[in-house]
């Protein structure tokens, strides 16, 4: 017989004995009548057990969090709960099993974050983590739905392959059995997607576990999972309408949101100029000018010695709101932007005037251009910054979304995505001092880029793409390059020798040599978008056991010591 969940039961259930099933939510004593809110993943349910009822003793030793089988009749409430599924009915307790007891709660709402990952088990009883879950399923049901409607074939890749350079650090295994040799766990199944094309498969697709030893942060975790795509004879456009109508399904199936298609396209380098970051938020304006031209000839010397150095003045306008902003708040916004390098924030506000800040740096006709080229109008604030491009790109894009929830511009269940197209191939690493693969080295240049490659790395755009959605990078992708000579060029332009080459990567090289079918793909991060549908900002409410920023898991205390023989097995000696 199909067992019950608690929102199974209803009005319509009205004097029928039902067996339920859970756990103890809270238990109130009201003038000798005992109520118990009896909770499961579907909701809860209120028990209740008067003084001359046969279990009204046992009713009494039970605490929060105790595992109970209950028998009773549906019955009417007397005083509706308007805000529980199952609050217009209640249960009369006939029979009750206590089926385990817990000790005193060890979470409630006031517990610290850290404890509540140590007993992450009792912390996702919570109704409001276990819809996260559920949401999540609904997610990757309808993904499974989609691409298996596309002949999309489901294929696991090894979790257990070869360390290769390029990207974040990888996590080592140490093998046994080949003494002083490593594994690595995947960053993504990136090469034996590709290998599956080279194979013949066409269509493949799989919800990849994923690793990266990299700093974490509020959407970053160091193991993630994938919704990994990879497709045969395919152009840009073909990956992104798959992806888009793969989207649309997903936030109509799991929120009944109607997503318009086709998605806006923006290029990377446009991105950057007008907002600042590759990852635009579009659901406000408060875009970025560029007014370094009203400048050309200024006399506020911090002005001009920044246009003679080659640098840039950008500034964003906050439309009505000088008067939410006090010299104290816009102080702090300095401090913001010094996060980014920024040295500093000029800023001017308008009421008939100009007036604060610079102000009296500026000269009438700077001023003037200003107000006519910004479209200026009363309660009007100009926050600029100068400086580097980079710095004043970066640090204006992270001050518009700084602005914006300040402003509360921002509504909740509004969804903007786009794609970002047209990526630099190369980017410059400070750290290594050295160009680098803007994505990864397998990413298809644009054909007339290649000329470029090793001559003019600034000139080179990729044929990828990143989908962004309310701010964030939801998933991205690219045309692969399926020539082995022109992956040979692109490994030489970033500094590979031809031995370094096959050392790294020479069985995908190889493998370019037998028939290989021009492919791209696109994976999409399921955590973050199953934390952007839930509108919550981290990452953890929407990964089952996560870790801490420093990568450790409070509840099993990993990553942890080993004994020295299973050291020794591994022909490892431990230096700390």
């Amino acid at each position: 017989m199909k067992k019950l969940r608690n929102t199974d039961v209803n009005i319509d259930k009205l004097d029928t004995v039902v067996t339920l099933y859970g756990w103890v939510l809270r238990k109130r004593d009201l003038g000798g009548v005992i109520f118990i809110d009896l909770k499961d993943i579907s909701g809860v349910i209120q028990l209740v057990i008067s003084p001359e009822n046969k279990n009204y003793e046992k009713a009494c030793t039970i605490k929060t969090d105790y595992v109970l089988k209950t028998s009773g009749k549906v019955v009417k409430r007397s005083n509706p709960n308007k805000n529980l599924k199952t609050g217009d009915i209640e249960i009369e307790v006939e029979d009750l099993e206590i089926l385990n007891v817990a000790e005193n709660p060890i979470i409630d709402e006031n517990s610290l974050e850290e404890t509540k990952l140590k007993y992450r088990y009792v912390d996702l009883r919570r109704s409001e983590l276990q819809n996260n879950f559920i949401v999540r399923h609904k997610i990757t049901k309808s993904v499974r739905e989609y691409l298996d409607s596309l002949g999309f074939i489901d294929i696991e890749t090894p979790m257990l392959t070869k360390s290769t350079p390029e990207g974040a650090r990888d996590y080592i295994v140490p093998s046994r059995v080949n003494k002083g040799c490593f594994y690595a766990l995947p960053q993504s199944p990136q090469i034996f997607k590709q290998l599956l094309m080279v194979a013949g498969f066409e269509k493949y697709y799989q919800i990849a576990k994923c690793f990266r030893d990299e700093d974490l942060r509020a959407d970053r975790q160091p193991e993630f999972t994938q919704i990994d795509l990879e497709m045969s004879f395919v152009s840009e456009n073909d990956v992104m309408d798959i992806t888009e109508n793969l989207l649309k399904k997903v936030f109509k199936d799991v929120k009944d949101i109607d997503i318009q298609l086709p998605l806006t396209k923006m290029k990377y380098d446009d991105a950057i100029d007008i907002y600042g970051t590759d990852k635009p938020d579009l659901r406000f304006e408060m875009k970025i000018n560029d007014i370094s031209n009203i400048f050309e000839s200024t006399e506020f010397e911090l002005f001009k010695n920044i246009l003679d150095d080659n640098g840039i003045i950008n500034c964003i306008v906050a439309k009505d709101s000088a008067d939410k902003f006090s010299r104290k708040d816009i102080d702090k916004l300095g401090e913001f932007v010094k996060t980014y390098q920024a040295k500093s924030i000029f800023w001017l506000k308008y009421n008939n005037e100009f007036n604060g800040g610079i102000t009296n740096k500026l000269s009438e006709s700077e001023l003037s251009k200003l107000k006519n080229e910004l479209n200026i109008s009363d309660n009007d604030m100009i926050l600029i910054i100068a400086g580097n491009k980079k710095v004043v790109k970066t640090s204006l894009g992270a001050l518009r979304c700084n602005i914006a929830n300040k402003l509360g511009l921002i509504k909740k269940g509004e969804y903007k995505l786009l794609w970002i197209t047209d990526f630099p191939v190369f980017e410059w690493s400070d750290e290594e001092n050295r160009y680098q693969a803007c994505h990864h080295p397998f990413t298809a240049p644009k054909d007339e880029s290649i000329k470029y490659l090793l001559t003019d790395k600034d000139k080179c755009y990729a044929k990828a793409y990143d989908i962004v959605i309310n701010g964030y990078e939801a998933g991205g992708g690219s045309i692969r390059i399926h020539d082995s000579k022109l992956q040979e060029l692109m490994f030489e332009s970033l500094g590979f020798t031809k031995e370094k080459a096959l050392e790294k990567f020479g069985f995908l090289i190889e493998a370019f040599k037998h028939g290989t079918p021009p492919h791209g793909g696109l994976a999409l991060g399921l955590d973050r978008l199953t934390m952007l549908m839930l509108e919550t900002d981290n990452i953890k409410d929407v990964i089952a056991f996560p870790k801490t920023t420093s990568a450790s898991c409070l509840m099993t205390d990993a990553p942890n010591t080993v004994d020295d023989k299973a050291l020794e097995e591994l022909h490892i000696k431990n230096v700390i």
